[in-house]
């Protein structure tokens, strides 16, 4: 899963194109081992869909990774980040 540095907190900045390419975690997220669950949240977007966040920040998959462990969309643009399976940002 990635964060979008554009984003705001509780907001998506992502729109269009960029959904096609970075398509949104939905739902409201459960804590694995290894992450609090006071850092997972959700918010409601724009579409009235409900949306995972990490520390309030929204989060996304990224369509060019196809296996597991794939972080192809890792520093894309500086702007995308890795959130590793401990809730940590990978920047």
């Amino acid at each position: 899963l990635y964060i979008f540095t554009k984003d705001e907190k509780n907001k998506s900045n992502c729109t269009a194109g960029c959904l096609a390419l970075w398509p949104p975690l939905y739902g409201v997220p459960a804590a694995g081992d290894g992450v609090t669950a006071a850092k997972l949240g959700s918010f409601t977007t724009a579409d009235g869909k409900t949306q995972a966040t990490i520390d309030g920040m929204p989060l996304y998959y990224y369509t060019p990774d196809t296996a597991p462990g794939d972080v192809k969309g890792q520093n894309v643009g500086t702007v995308w980040f890795v959130v590793d399976g401990a809730g940590t940002i990978k920047k």
